[in-house]
Parts: structure tokens; sequence; C-alpha cells
């Protein structure tokens, strides 16, 4: 945590010339009066300048190391993690032996555990960032498998005449199948049920 501070002839100019010097927003730092300018004797006499303390606060890297530092030492895991901020997003790549419980039944932990440095990154911030962890290359892996088993149940509908009901699936997996499916013109999918029991279903054009 970085704190400095600056003096102006007023609040607003002593914040100007801290944030300039921080080279930052004002949303990412948090501001404390230390003490009010005074005019002094005659307006020049004992006249004091404005003076406040800046503190720079955690970015969204610093915030997603922070708090999956925390959950790996609760855990006991060693992990080598990787993380690569854009404009837009923040990218995780998480690495380490017996690392298969971080990823859980069909990445449901790691869907868990996403969206819970997402909910930490982007508090109290007005532009988001979209944060995507992975474990080793496992998402590309995955959505690899989803797109085989999407042309795969594709054309057992299309044989079959009849309705294909996949297995419940997050949004960001029914996307995959959405998408690898939907330049076909033998058959057409849809969602149906509520979350967390969403499904697919991939149905033949009559």
């Amino acid at each position: 945590m970085k704190v400095i501070e600056r003096t102006g002839k007023t609040i607003e100019e002593a914040i100007g010339t801290a944030i300039k010097d921080l080279g930052v927003s004002r949303e990412e730092v948090e501001i404390k009066v230390i003490s009010e300018p005074t005019k002094g004797f005659l307006g020049f006499f004992g006249a004091k300048l404005a003076r406040v303390e800046v503190v720079l606060k955690d970015g969204p890297s610093q915030k997603a190391d922070n708090l999956l530092k925390g959950v790996f030492k609760a855990m006991q895991l060693q992990v080598d993690m990787k993380i690569t901020e854009g404009d837009h997003d923040l990218m995780i790549n998480l690495e380490g032996n017996d690392l298969g419980i971080l990823i859980g039944r069909r990445g449901e932990t790691l869907d868990a555990l996403q969206y819970l440095v997402n909910l930490s990154v982007n508090k109290n911030r007005d532009k988001r960032k979209k944060v995507v962890i992975d474990v080793e290359g496992y998402r590309k892996r995955r959505e690899e498998t989803l797109q085989k088993l999407a042309l795969k149940l594709a054309d057992k509908a299309k044989q079959r005449g009849r309705n294909v009901v996949l297995e419940p699936m997050s949004s960001q997996e029914r996307r995959i199948i959405h998408t690898v499916l939907q330049g076909r013109d033998d058959i057409h999918t849809f969602s149906e049920g509520e979350e967390p029991c969403r499904k697919i279903v991939i149905a033949p054009k009559k």
C-alpha cells in the first residue's frame, strides 16, 4: 500500500497534485484531509497550506492475488500463480501439483472460485474487469471436449429425429455448445430449466 502526503493552496489542489504524482485516477485512491488551509494574519503572515494524505488502493491484480493466496493457504496448497491484466480483463493461470481439487466436478469449483474473485476485484469499481481463472489449461481442454460432444450429439439428434438433452452446465459452457452449433441448418439449440440446473436441448429441424 503506497501512501503520500501533498500540500496545496486548497484541498482540491493538494489532492490533484497527489493523484498526478501517483499517476492514477481519483477512484483508485483514498483521501484523508490532514489540515485545512488557513489565510493567516492579513491574508499572508502565518498562512498554512492544505495538507492531504492519499492512499493508493489495491488494484485488481493485487486484490485477486491477496484473495487467492488466502484460499490456497487455507487449503494448504502450493500454487504458482500468473496474473495478466488487460484493459478490460484479468487472466489468472494456476499451476502446481494435485490441483484437481481447484477444478472440481465439471469445473464447478473453479467457476465458484472465479465468481468470488470477480466479486472482490469489481467491488466499488465503476468499470468492471472480467476475471478468468484457469488451472493448467483446463478450460481450453474442456472447451474442446464440449465442442466434440456438441457435434456428436447434434448428429445423434438429426439421425434419430428427436431432441437430445444435455447435462446441466454453466452459462459459459452452454455458450460454447450454442456457438459451435449455430451455423448448422439441420438442428437448432435452446436452453431450458432454471439455474443451476439449466440444460441445453439440441433439436432437429422439422
